[in-house]
């Protein structure tokens, strides 16, 4: 039985700036123009039925805003009337009304258990769409955006069951047929799991073609079910069609189509039931391991191992736990005694001092960490600096610019230990796994439309944007752009609902549920002389933070950036607020 290659992520150094001195607020304004939107935005709000967690992040938080990658500042929704309303902006000043492109064939408002229906740009002439009532559609397009060539054709249209959203879809195309894979999401009810909440993510890949170029018309040739029990972050087919990548806090397994789910199920939850197998706890010079000892335990049944990045542990002739350490310790100072409570404590000397380990042994999960407030706080008091209410804040004032006893132990190190995934398309195995650890995951964002989403995780107070290669087996992921000090600064916007970036790396934005949108720069240079107080040396680059407040009290549905404009839906407006002058 083939392996997963456990794999890491490895960050470019260069693309770090540890010299970052935190975001200065800039009060110059924003150009934020509003148009009003002919009819409504086709919101669907959570059911009675639909009240659980994974339901809030699939579809209670779903971005009713798509962006075309494959053509600039152009983005759409669909509105109360089904139609399909696009806005593409050539000059702020002369905007147009949003265009009708399509309109759907069917009368969502029939269907009581619908969910928001959902569209994809799968290529530069192909779109695929749900409608929220089970109802897949293909859509041939021609060239968007171009009046002569654009038409939106229905190529392929087919009820596929329950009501679903499209995460993913790509085109391929070779000499003897054209084929678009599509990923889809549902949260499905298991009537059979008595222990939780009784409702799973079915993730399924559906493949459709037209094999005779002749013949305009496509079926479905495949038909691939991933079953998890969390919305995953993260879903793409890779542009070749060979594989799927996956971020989730949860793991996901292919299933038989049709399989009975009842095993799966139970095996599922005894594993989420089940009691660590040790507890641990560090501080930033060593580490404490404790196990429960089998009754009757004694000395002479307990083998312990130390080795500068290994342990072996073993218990009456059995492997309790071997593995690779996170880092190096100095074996020959790590001990071992049997306490009175029956349990086994190891005490391991931390060879890095101050180096926090997100985990004990890599790749291990069956530990559970025992989190020090008093660590989280001394952490966040180090970190204080990087934010700040003022252009140029006084170094020396009495009050610092954020109070560390603001932060909860979320801010510094996080509960959920989310995995990234790579499975292969023909197989259906998983081929890849990165342990991401307190690597939280924050957005997505398409850098290039030909290549696979970029995924943006938090690397201790930075963010980093990570671009799949599905080609290159040794280096699948790439860093390619860094956003300093982010992870630490979004943490502290508790009310914050889409996250998002420019394509180019310009800058970051995110937006609050109501009203409120921040935008925070990369560095530029200086126009005027600013000097650092603290070590009297000049400041060339400063990274600004600016912030928006839309003239509305609607909630925001949808949000997206591109190099130039950030869009922001409402239930009856568009904003535009322009972010940078093309060069």
């Amino acid at each position: 039985m083939e392996v997963a290659a456990n794999c890491s992520l490895r960050v470019k150094r260069p693309l770090l700036d540890p010299r970052f001195e935190g975001y200065k607020l800039s009060l110059e304004p924003l150009p934020c123009y509003q148009l009003e939107l002919d009819a409504a935005v086709a919101e669907v709000k959570l059911r009675d039925d639909q009240y659980t967690l994974e339901h809030m992040h699939a579809f209670g938080m779903y971005n009713y805003l798509h962006c075309d990658s494959w053509y600039q500042d152009s983005v759409y929704y669909i509105d109360t009337l089904g139609r399909i309303m696009n806005l593409t902006v050539m000059l702020d000043t002369a905007l147009g009304k949003p265009r009708e492109v399509f309109r759907l064939p069917t009368d969502l408002t029939a269907c009581d258990n619908r969910l928001c229906a959902s569209v994809h740009f799968t290529s530069s002439t192909w779109v695929t769409l749900s409608d929220g009532t089970g109802r897949l559609y293909v859509i041939g397009t021609g060239e968007r955006g171009n009046s002569a060539s654009e038409k939106w054709e229905i190529m392929f249209n087919e009820e596929l069951g329950n009501p679903f959203i499209i995460i993913h879809s790509i085109s391929l195309l070779n000499v003897e047929e054209h084929s678009i894979a599509i990923l889809l999401l549902r949260i499905e009810k298991e009537e059979l799991d008595m222990k939780g909440s009784g409702f799973y993510v079915s993730l399924e890949w559906v493949t459709i073609s037209n094999k005779n170029k002749d013949n305009k018309k496509y079926e479905i040739i495949k038909h691939d079910i991933l079953r998890g029990k969390s919305v995953p972050h993260y879903a793409a087919i890779e542009p070749d069609g060979n594989g799927l990548m996956i971020v989730s806090y949860k793991s996901f397994t292919f299933v038989q189509v049709g399989q009975d789910l009842e095993e799966n199920m139970d095996e599922d939850m005894s594993q989420k039931i089940k009691e660590p197998l040790y507890y641990w706890q560090q501080t930033e010079d060593d580490l404490t391991v404790m196990i429960r000892l089998p009754e009757d335990s004694t000395k002479e049944d307990i083998q312990v191992q130390f080795l500068p990045d290994h342990i072996n542990i073993v218990l009456k002739d059995h492997q309790f736990l071997e593995g690779k350490l996170y880092s190096s310790v100095d074996h020959e100072s790590s001990t071992w005694i049997i306490k009175e409570n029956n349990s086994l404590e190891i005490s391991l000397i931390k060879k890095n001092e101050g180096l926090t380990w997100p985990e004990l042994v890599v790749g291990d999960k069956q530990g559970e960490l025992i989190r020090d407030s008093t660590q989280c706080a001394a952490i966040a008091e180090r970190l204080m600096h990087l934010t700040s209410e003022e252009l140029n804040p006084n170094p020396d004032k009495e009050k610092p610019p954020c109070n560390a006893q603001e932060l909860e132990e979320c801010d510094i190190f996080f509960e959920e230990s989310s995995s990234l995934c790579r499975f292969d398309g023909s197989t259906l195995k998983t081929t890849h796994v990165v342990n991401l650890g307190s690597n939280q995951y924050l957005f997505s964002v398409v850098v290039d439309p030909k290549e696979m989403p970029c995924f943006c995780l938090r690397h201790d107070v930075d963010a980093l944007l990570w671009q799949p290669h599905s080609s290159k087996q040794d280096d699948m992921w790439e860093h390619i752009a860094t956003f300093n000090a982010l992870g630490y600064v979004q943490a502290s916007k508790r009310d914050k609902k889409f996250f998002a970036c420019a394509p180019n790396y310009s800058y970051a934005a995110l937006c609050e549920c109501l009203r409120r949108v921040f935008i925070y720069r990369q560095p530029a240079p200086m126009s005027t002389v600013l000097y650092n107080r603290k070590e009297g040396r000049q400041v060339g680059q400063v990274a600004k933070q600016q912030v928006a407040s839309l003239e509305t009290n609607d909630p925001i549905l949808g949000f997206q950036a591109t190099n130039e404009r950030l869009f922001v839906l409402t239930t009856k407006n568009l904003f535009l607020i322009k972010v940078n002058t093309e060069n």
